[in-house]
Protein backbone atom coordinates (compact mmCIF):
# COMPACT_ATOMS: atom_id res chain seq x y z
CA UNK A 1 0.00 0.00 0.00
CA UNK A 2 2.59 2.39 0.91
CA UNK A 3 4.80 2.13 -1.99
CA UNK A 4 3.36 5.57 -2.04
CA UNK A 5 4.84 8.78 -0.78
CA UNK A 6 5.59 7.73 -0.64
CA UNK A 7 8.36 7.38 -5.28
CA UNK A 8 9.23 8.01 -8.99
CA UNK A 9 11.01 10.28 -11.49
CA UNK A 10 9.58 13.77 -11.19
CA UNK A 11 9.64 16.99 -13.18
CA UNK A 12 10.25 19.83 -10.75
CA UNK A 13 7.22 22.11 -10.90
CA UNK A 14 8.29 24.70 -8.37
CA UNK A 15 11.18 25.74 -6.16
CA UNK A 16 11.23 24.63 -2.57
CA UNK A 17 10.32 27.28 -0.04
CA UNK A 18 13.44 28.48 1.77
CA UNK A 19 12.53 26.93 5.11
CA UNK A 20 12.29 23.45 3.56
CA UNK A 21 15.34 23.89 1.41
CA UNK A 22 17.70 25.24 4.05
CA UNK A 23 16.89 23.27 7.17
CA UNK A 24 15.41 20.06 8.50
CA UNK A 25 14.60 21.19 12.01
CA UNK A 26 11.33 23.01 12.70
CA UNK A 27 9.24 23.61 15.80
CA UNK A 28 6.48 21.07 16.34
CA UNK A 29 3.25 22.71 17.46
CA UNK A 30 0.71 20.27 15.99
CA UNK A 31 1.01 17.01 17.91
CA UNK A 32 2.34 15.45 21.08
CA UNK A 33 3.40 12.07 22.40
CA UNK A 34 0.39 9.97 23.33
CA UNK A 35 -1.67 10.90 20.29
CA UNK A 36 -3.54 7.85 18.98
CA UNK A 37 -5.75 7.80 15.91
CA UNK A 38 -7.71 4.82 14.62
CA UNK A 39 -9.13 4.55 11.13
CA UNK A 40 -11.58 2.29 9.36
CA UNK A 41 -9.96 0.92 6.21
CA UNK A 42 -11.86 0.56 2.94
CA UNK A 43 -10.73 -0.99 -0.35
CA UNK A 44 -11.93 -0.10 -3.83
CA UNK A 45 -11.35 -2.73 -6.52
CA UNK A 46 -13.67 -1.22 -9.09
CA UNK A 47 -16.75 -3.35 -8.51
CA UNK A 48 -15.92 -3.91 -4.83
CA UNK A 49 -16.01 -1.10 -2.25
CA UNK A 50 -16.22 -2.15 1.37
CA UNK A 51 -14.69 -1.98 4.81
CA UNK A 52 -11.91 -4.52 5.01
CA UNK A 53 -9.83 -3.69 8.06
CA UNK A 54 -8.38 -0.89 10.07
CA UNK A 55 -5.42 1.47 10.24
CA UNK A 56 -3.79 3.25 13.14
CA UNK A 57 -1.56 6.32 13.44
CA UNK A 58 0.27 6.74 16.75
CA UNK A 59 2.91 9.01 18.22
CA UNK A 60 4.98 8.18 21.28
CA UNK A 61 8.26 9.31 22.81
CA UNK A 62 11.32 7.05 22.54
CA UNK A 63 15.10 7.13 22.82
CA UNK A 64 17.10 6.71 19.61
CA UNK A 65 20.91 6.86 19.65
CA UNK A 66 20.77 8.49 23.06
CA UNK A 67 18.38 11.31 22.17
CA UNK A 68 14.69 11.88 22.86
CA UNK A 69 12.65 11.40 19.69
CA UNK A 70 9.11 10.96 18.42
CA UNK A 71 8.27 7.39 17.42
CA UNK A 72 5.53 7.71 14.77
CA UNK A 73 3.83 4.61 13.39
CA UNK A 74 1.25 3.92 10.72
CA UNK A 75 -0.24 0.45 10.40
CA UNK A 76 -2.79 -0.88 7.93
CA UNK A 77 -4.22 -4.37 8.44
CA UNK A 78 -6.78 -6.06 6.22
CA UNK A 79 -9.35 -8.48 7.61
CA UNK A 80 -9.22 -12.24 7.04
CA UNK A 81 -12.12 -11.84 4.64
CA UNK A 82 -10.13 -9.32 2.62
CA UNK A 83 -7.13 -11.68 2.58
CA UNK A 84 -9.06 -13.87 0.14
CA UNK A 85 -8.79 -11.10 -2.44
CA UNK A 86 -5.67 -9.18 -1.44
CA UNK A 87 -3.62 -9.65 1.70
CA UNK A 88 -2.51 -6.42 3.33
CA UNK A 89 -0.21 -6.06 6.33
CA UNK A 90 1.68 -2.78 6.16
CA UNK A 91 3.67 -1.34 9.05
CA UNK A 92 5.57 1.95 8.87
CA UNK A 93 7.70 3.51 11.57
CA UNK A 94 9.83 6.64 11.71
CA UNK A 95 11.96 8.26 14.38
CA UNK A 96 12.11 12.03 14.09
CA UNK A 97 13.84 14.44 16.43
CA UNK A 98 11.79 16.69 18.69
CA UNK A 99 12.23 19.28 15.93
CA UNK A 100 11.01 16.81 13.29
CA UNK A 101 14.33 15.95 11.65
CA UNK A 102 14.10 12.41 10.14
CA UNK A 103 16.49 9.95 11.78
CA UNK A 104 15.35 6.41 10.94
CA UNK A 105 12.56 4.93 8.81
CA UNK A 106 11.27 1.39 8.33
CA UNK A 107 8.48 0.03 6.16
CA UNK A 108 7.47 -3.64 6.27
CA UNK A 109 4.93 -4.23 3.51
CA UNK A 110 3.04 -7.43 2.85
CA UNK A 111 0.77 -6.86 -0.13
CA UNK A 112 -0.63 -9.92 -1.83
CA UNK A 113 2.22 -12.41 -2.17
CA UNK A 114 4.89 -9.70 -2.01
CA UNK A 115 6.75 -8.98 1.24
CA UNK A 116 9.55 -6.47 1.51
CA UNK A 117 11.31 -4.43 4.18
CA UNK A 118 12.74 -0.97 3.51
CA UNK A 119 14.98 0.88 5.95
CA UNK A 120 16.55 4.33 5.86
CA UNK A 121 19.14 5.91 8.17
CA UNK A 122 19.42 9.70 8.05
CA UNK A 123 22.12 12.13 9.07
CA UNK A 124 22.91 15.77 8.40
CA UNK A 125 26.37 17.30 8.35
CA UNK A 126 27.43 20.83 7.39
CA UNK A 127 24.06 21.57 5.83
CA UNK A 128 24.00 18.36 3.76
CA UNK A 129 21.36 15.64 4.30
CA UNK A 130 22.54 12.06 3.92
CA UNK A 131 20.50 8.85 3.81
CA UNK A 132 21.57 5.22 3.61
CA UNK A 133 18.82 2.91 2.37
CA UNK A 134 18.45 -0.86 2.45
CA UNK A 135 15.75 -3.02 0.85
CA UNK A 136 15.40 -6.72 1.75
CA UNK A 137 12.85 -9.44 1.04
CA UNK A 138 12.92 -11.84 4.00
CA UNK A 139 12.16 -15.39 2.97
CA UNK A 140 13.14 -14.87 -0.67
CA UNK A 141 16.39 -16.79 -1.08
CA UNK A 142 17.32 -15.46 -4.52
CA UNK A 143 16.72 -11.78 -3.70
CA UNK A 144 19.86 -9.69 -3.39
CA UNK A 145 19.45 -6.84 -0.88
CA UNK A 146 19.81 -3.41 -2.47
CA UNK A 147 21.59 -0.51 -0.81
CA UNK A 148 22.11 3.12 -1.74
CA UNK A 149 23.61 6.31 -0.33
CA UNK A 150 22.34 9.75 -1.26
CA UNK A 151 23.25 13.32 -0.33
CA UNK A 152 21.15 16.44 -0.85
CA UNK A 153 21.30 20.05 0.29
CA UNK A 154 17.59 19.80 1.07
CA UNK A 155 16.09 17.76 3.88
CA UNK A 156 15.24 14.23 2.74
CA UNK A 157 11.93 12.73 3.93
CA UNK A 158 9.97 9.52 3.61
CA UNK A 159 6.25 8.88 3.34
CA UNK A 160 5.73 9.03 7.09
CA UNK A 161 8.01 11.84 8.19
CA UNK A 162 6.54 14.10 5.49
CA UNK A 163 3.09 13.81 7.11
CA UNK A 164 4.59 14.97 10.41
CA UNK A 165 6.30 17.81 8.56
CA UNK A 166 3.15 18.79 6.66
CA UNK A 167 1.24 19.02 9.93
CA UNK A 168 3.62 21.85 10.84
CA UNK A 169 3.69 23.74 7.55
CA UNK A 170 3.45 27.51 7.74
CA UNK A 171 0.31 29.28 6.51
CA UNK A 172 1.69 29.76 2.98
CA UNK A 173 1.61 26.00 2.34
CA UNK A 174 -2.13 25.81 2.98
CA UNK A 175 -3.06 27.97 0.01
CA UNK A 176 -4.83 26.02 -2.71
CA UNK A 177 -2.44 25.14 -5.52
CA UNK A 178 0.73 25.68 -3.48
CA UNK A 179 3.34 23.14 -4.61
CA UNK A 180 6.40 21.91 -2.80
CA UNK A 181 8.93 19.62 -4.46
CA UNK A 182 11.06 17.58 -2.10
CA UNK A 183 13.25 14.48 -2.08
CA UNK A 184 11.75 11.30 -0.61
CA UNK A 185 13.44 8.03 0.27
CA UNK A 186 11.64 5.18 -1.51
CA UNK A 187 13.56 2.20 -0.15
CA UNK A 188 15.93 1.93 -3.09
CA UNK A 189 16.80 5.54 -3.92
CA UNK A 190 15.79 9.13 -3.35
CA UNK A 191 13.37 10.66 -5.83
CA UNK A 192 11.84 14.09 -6.12
CA UNK A 193 8.10 14.17 -5.56
CA UNK A 194 5.62 17.02 -5.41
CA UNK A 195 3.19 17.81 -2.64
CA UNK A 196 0.34 20.10 -3.67
CA UNK A 197 -2.28 21.71 -1.46
CA UNK A 198 -5.79 20.90 -2.70
CA UNK A 199 -7.43 23.60 -0.63
CA UNK A 200 -10.43 23.38 1.68
CA UNK A 201 -12.61 20.29 2.03
CA UNK A 202 -15.24 19.02 4.44
CA UNK A 203 -14.57 15.38 5.28
CA UNK A 204 -17.08 13.12 6.99
CA UNK A 205 -15.24 10.73 9.29
CA UNK A 206 -16.37 7.39 10.66
CA UNK A 207 -16.92 8.86 14.13
CA UNK A 208 -20.09 10.43 12.74
CA UNK A 209 -18.59 13.93 12.64
CA UNK A 210 -17.59 16.27 9.84
CA UNK A 211 -14.28 18.12 9.83
CA UNK A 212 -13.07 21.23 8.04
CA UNK A 213 -9.83 20.09 6.39
CA UNK A 214 -6.99 21.01 4.10
CA UNK A 215 -6.22 18.43 1.44
CA UNK A 216 -2.80 17.45 0.06
CA UNK A 217 -1.81 15.27 -2.87
CA UNK A 218 1.61 13.68 -3.30
CA UNK A 219 2.48 12.78 -6.87
CA UNK A 220 5.33 12.00 -9.21
CA UNK A 221 5.84 11.30 -12.90
CA UNK A 222 6.36 7.90 -14.48
CA UNK A 223 8.97 7.09 -17.13
CA UNK A 224 6.60 8.27 -19.84
CA UNK A 225 6.17 11.62 -18.13
CA UNK A 226 2.63 10.90 -17.00
CA UNK A 227 1.54 12.39 -13.69
CA UNK A 228 0.87 9.71 -11.07
CA UNK A 229 -0.81 10.36 -7.74
CA UNK A 230 0.78 8.37 -4.95
CA UNK A 231 -0.96 9.52 -1.81
CA UNK A 232 -3.70 11.93 -0.78
CA UNK A 233 -4.43 13.02 2.77
CA UNK A 234 -6.69 15.49 4.54
CA UNK A 235 -5.69 17.19 7.78
CA UNK A 236 -7.91 19.17 10.11
CA UNK A 237 -7.98 22.92 9.62
CA UNK A 238 -7.12 23.57 13.26
CA UNK A 239 -3.99 23.56 15.38
CA UNK A 240 -3.78 19.73 15.40
CA UNK A 241 -3.48 19.29 11.63
CA UNK A 242 -4.76 15.79 12.32
CA UNK A 243 -5.03 13.32 9.40
CA UNK A 244 -8.77 12.62 9.03
CA UNK A 245 -8.60 10.68 5.78
CA UNK A 246 -5.69 9.05 3.97
CA UNK A 247 -6.02 7.66 0.44
CA UNK A 248 -3.53 5.07 -0.78
CA UNK A 249 -3.12 3.96 -4.39
CA UNK A 250 -2.32 0.27 -4.68
CA UNK A 251 -1.16 -1.99 -7.48
CA UNK A 252 -4.77 -3.16 -7.64
CA UNK A 253 -7.36 -0.50 -6.85
CA UNK A 254 -7.07 1.88 -3.93
CA UNK A 255 -7.61 2.09 -0.18
CA UNK A 256 -9.01 4.81 2.03
CA UNK A 257 -8.57 5.22 5.77
CA UNK A 258 -11.25 7.28 7.55
CA UNK A 259 -10.84 8.60 11.07
CA UNK A 260 -12.77 6.49 13.58
CA UNK A 261 -11.52 7.77 16.92
CA UNK A 262 -8.78 9.95 18.34
CA UNK A 263 -7.25 10.51 21.75
CA UNK A 264 -4.26 12.38 23.11
CA UNK A 265 -4.53 15.24 20.63
CA UNK A 266 -2.55 18.33 21.58
CA UNK A 267 -5.31 20.88 20.90
CA UNK A 268 -9.14 21.02 20.85
CA UNK A 269 -10.63 19.74 17.59
CA UNK A 270 -12.12 23.10 16.65
CA UNK A 271 -12.48 21.96 13.04
CA UNK A 272 -15.15 19.45 14.06
CA UNK A 273 -18.60 20.47 12.80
Amino acid sequence: MMKVLFTTILAILTLLPLNLQAQCEVENTAFQAGEKVRYDLYFDWGIIWKKVGYASFTTEKAIYNGQSVYDIRLMAIGSKEADLLFKLRDSLQVYVSERLEPLYYKKAAEEGSHYSVDQAWYSRENGVSKVHQLRTRPGVADFTPTESDTEDSRCIYDMLSIIARARNFSAEHFTEGHKTTLPLATGRKVEDETLICLGNSTIKAKDGKKYACKGFSLYAFDKEGEKKEILRFYITDDANRLPVRIDFYLKIGSAKAYLKEVSGNAHPLSSRK
